[in-house]
């Protein structure tokens, strides 16, 4: 049986399970970043009560955009941004 490049895995963002198919050896990214996004939401849940999970999803994107921008104009990034940009564009359609 042959082994494919892509598989299906479950992320969950925000208490919201996502199924997605990923290149299997993006699959740590992934789940970085779920890890990533989890974190800054869970931040923002604690900081700012009462706000809507749509607004929570938008300031933990919106952090992790400014994080980009900054390592980006102290690095290079260019070999991980397509990645990058992939998963927020996941995330925005998603949203």
């Amino acid at each position: 049986m042959e082994v494919s490049d892509k598989f299906q895995i479950t992320i969950k963002l925000g208490g919201q399970n996502f199924s997605i198919t990923i290149l299997r050896e993006d699959e740590l990214f992934y789940r970085n970043a779920e890890k990533l996004i989890n974190e800054r939401f869970t931040y923002y849940v604690n900081h700012f009560p009462q706000q809507d999970k749509n607004t929570y999803m938008l300031m933990t994107v919106l952090d992790i955009a400014v994080r980009m921008q900054k390592i980006e104009a102290h690095g290079n990034l260019s070999p991980v941004m397509p990645r990058l940009q992939k998963l927020v564009e996941e995330i925005n359609v998603a949203l």
